[in-house]
């Protein structure tokens, strides 16, 4: 079923914005609108004199303040010109025939109808009631045509074209009477039409600039939530994490002073060596504490809070790098440590956390890059300056149409940024991309585990 056609009012109201929400901001006097009046002042009585000088004005009788007063009022009249939009419209339709009627070789001056033109135009352009202002413009321009061919009907103003013209030949398609009518039809057709159409496009335009300025601060507080989500969802996983590290190192305390208090007596030997395990888990645990702490005040609890499956750590690489590799793709692991064994040493939140690191890496190259092949290099020093790292290489570019929020990078950061660690992430001089961590292991041992080889690759 088609819609029904809109009628002439209907279209006219749609045109000018009548029912439409938005209301123009209202701006104060300003420096601008006053020497705007002030300028076109100065013009109009520079150019009414010159015109006086070539003989334009002996027909105007009236005194000479009364003429310059009636150029310079209607150039003050613009000060308010977007403060009182439809007043200043209004007094400019009225001077307009006041000063027409009885000085209209004054009326007639260029800067005045200058003066005229812009006071139309912005009572169009800056009403904030868009029905007032309808009713105003039509109201205008319907007296103003009235009073042309009153002029015209009744007036001097066919008396006053028949003196200035010879009509002994006629040398156009159109009678000269019927031709002047018209063309002062024209005239004033294309001079308020012109007003009123430039000025609702100037209308349009600032409306259409406001609702881009809305939707930009809408984008941005909402990219802002968004960021604020993710950093609030990142710490609320650094807190279960730290909740299972705790628990598991608390549990094994538990365990060893109880082995320790058992066999004190008959195996001191081997109570030592349970009691060092407790020291052990007791300086982890701590400095498990210490780092995150910081990250969890004020925290609630996400959807995700009972999630209880097991954390993955830094010895679950290799299965990451395999479900990495695709056909399109090629990722390899290498693997360096200065003591054998001390990736699977490393503390349980730092290995986590390199796994997590390398996972979004992982993701950002295969979703957003061009790179057909990336490496994946993990290092544990156990030197005076304990550290462990991960670095993800590829080889690619960014891949066209594809663009990522930036949150991936904002939670490597605030991951690493718990562990007292360093991020770098960006472009590569000789090409592709680096996304590498680097996390101290100040306070933490890592020992031996028999088994894993110094290097390895998938």
């Amino acid at each position: 079923m088609s819609s029904p056609r809109l009628t002439l009012v209907a279209r006219l109201e749609r045109f000018f914005g009548v029912d439409d929400p938005w209301e123009r901001p209202r701006p104060p006097i300003d420096r601008r609108d006053g020497l705007l009046a002030l300028g076109l002042a100065a013009v109009g009585l520079l150019a009414l004199e010159l015109v006086r000088s070539v003989g334009a004005l002996d027909k105007v009788t009236a005194p000479l303040w009364v003429q310059w007063l009636a150029v310079t009022s209607g150039a003050v009249l613009l000060i308010g010109r977007r403060r009182w939009p439809l007043t200043v419209a209004a007094l400019a339709a009225a001077h307009m025939l006041l000063v027409g009627i009885t000085l209209p070789e004054i009326m007639g001056q260029f800067p005045l109808q200058v003066a005229y033109f812009v006071a139309f135009l912005s009572g169009v352009s800056w009403a904030r009631d868009r029905r007032a202002m309808l009713l105003l413009m039509g109201a205008i321009v319907l007296v103003m045509f009235a009073w042309v061919g009153l002029q015209f009907a009744v007036g001097s103003a066919v008396q006053e074209f028949l003196d200035a013209q010879s009509l002994s030949e006629r040398s156009g398609a159109i009678g000269a009477l019927p031709a002047a009518v018209l063309l002062s039809v024209m005239v004033n057709a294309i001079y308020f039409g012109g007003a009123i159409v430039g000025g609702q496009a100037s209308w349009r335009t600032a409306r259409q600039q406001a609702l881009l300025s809305a939707q930009a601060a809408t984008i941005e507080a909402q990219s802002e939530n968004l960021r604020t989500q993710a950093i609030t969802d990142e710490r609320v996983r650094i807190a279960r994490e730290l909740h299972d590290v705790v628990a598991h190192h608390v549990s094994v305390i538990g365990v060893q002073a109880g082995a320790a208090r058992r066999v004190l007596d008959s195996d001191p030997d081997a109570a030592r060596g349970a009691l060092e395990n407790v020291e052990q888990s007791a300086r982890e645990a701590v400095t498990s504490m210490r780092r995150l702490l910081g990250t969890l005040r004020g925290l609630r609890p996400g959807p995700n809070a009972t999630d209880r499956s097991p954390e993955p750590t830094a010895l679950d690489l290799s299965t990451l790098v395999a479900e990495a590799s695709t056909p399109q793709c090629a990722v390899e692991l290498r693997v360096t440590e200065d003591v054998p064994g001390a990736v699977a040493a490393l503390p349980a939140p730092v290995a986590h956390a390199l796994h997590r690191i390398t996972q979004e890496a992982l993701t950002n190259v295969r979703t957003h890059s061009t790179a057909r092949a990336a490496t994946v290099s993990v290092r544990v020093s156990s030197g005076e300056r304990a550290y462990a790292e991960v670095e993800v290489v590829d080889d690619g570019r960014t891949r066209p149409g594809t663009s990522g929020s930036g949150l991936g990078h904002l939670g490597i950061r605030e991951r690493v940024g718990s562990h007292g660690g360093s991020v770098e992430i960006g472009p590569r001089a000789v090409g592709g991309y680096r996304v590498r961590a680097r996390i101290p292991l100040e306070g933490t041992e890592t020992a031996p585990a028999p088994g894993v080889p110094a290097e390895a690759g998938s």
